[in-house]
């Protein structure tokens, strides 16, 4: 299934946090968000700071206002699209096997808790040796490419556009995985949860993106795509599976009321030989990527 969405339908459902987090602003500065627009409270919250935070907190409310000019004016002519698709699934071992693909994973090199087990995302998925079917749903998300191109003879303006398509594309899925825990997949029917309490995770299941802690690969892209061809809405795929547009977000969604989100860590060589065997590549090309994360990661 592939939606568009206007920009105004998606505005609701941005988190706003990581936006300030993207401009260096603190959460206790992106609270911004949930202030009323009125003079008077926007002073009253501008107040609640300490003397030594306020010129913090007024960058912050004068960005939120630029933002939110910005997003008015970007509705005009853009949308965002999203796609899924449900498929028959199970697991085998560190394997998902979604509709006729195989999708290895990798397992968690460090527990929170001492007694906690060390997770795999297809832990939460029917195993294949119980010979009954489970439901993995693949998912999508990408903006206009000429969304980020916008203003880019103002630097301003131009990274302005660019934190808030990395948001826009986000909030498309968060409002998509509403409607399919709801009434796509259904197994959340009743699910009554306030925007906020979307956004703070308080659903049933997961949707972990690829390039995110529980699926740092991001050639599984390349694996996604078989199943549901992101081309549909525009998204291409580079040789080593990153997206374009930038501003693209693909995962699958999960529903066992036990799954949580959790960090791989960084993979031992027992692992590494293990995943390279399961994804049909060299040990050395795999050694390279898994390099290349943790730099990345640094970096950022």
């Amino acid at each position: 299934m592939v939606t568009s969405y206007k920009i105004h339908e998606l505005v609701e459902y941005i988190d706003w946090l990581y936006f300030f987090h993207a401009w260096r602003l603190g959460a206790q500065f992106g609270q911004i968000s949930d202030i009323h627009g009125c003079d008077a409270c926007r002073a009253q919250w501008l107040a609640s700071f300490p003397e030594e935070d306020r010129t913090k907190a007024a960058e912050a409310m004068q960005l939120f206002k630029e933002a939110n000019r910005m997003l008015n004016e970007l509705d005009k002519d853009y949308e965002v699209k999203v796609m899924f698709e449900l498929f028959d699934s199970n697991s085998d071992g560190d394997n998902l096997i979604v509709g006729d693909v195989v999708i290895p994973l990798l397992r968690q090199q460090v527990r929170k808790k001492d007694n906690e087990p060390y997770l795999c995302l297809s832990d939460f998925v029917r195993p294949l040796s119980s010979g009954i079917k489970d439901t993995v749903g693949v998912f999508a998300s990408s903006v206009d490419p000429e969304m980020e191109k916008t203003y880019e003879d103002d630097p301003y303006k131009h990274i302005l556009v660019q934190t808030l398509t990395d948001r826009l594309a986000e909030a498309a899925v968060e409002k998509m995985h509403e409607y399919v825990r709801k009434v796509a997949w259904g197994y959340a029917k009743e699910e009554n949860l306030t925007i906020k309490d979307m956004l703070k995770v308080k659903y049933q299941g997961i949707r972990p993106a690829v390039g995110y802690p529980s699926i740092p690969d991001q050639s599984i892209n390349f694996l996604l795509n078989d199943l549901i061809d992101m081309s549909k809405i525009g998204i291409k795929l580079t040789e080593n599976g990153a997206m374009y547009p930038h501003a693209s977000v693909s995962g699958i969604m999960i529903s066992h009321p036990a799954s949580s989100y959790f960090s791989i860590g960084k993979i031992g060589e027992d692992q590494l030989k293990d995943y390279a065997r399961r994804r049909n590549m060299e040990e050395s090309v795999m050694r390279k990527r898994s390099e290349e994360r943790r730099v990345g990661k640094e970096c950022r």
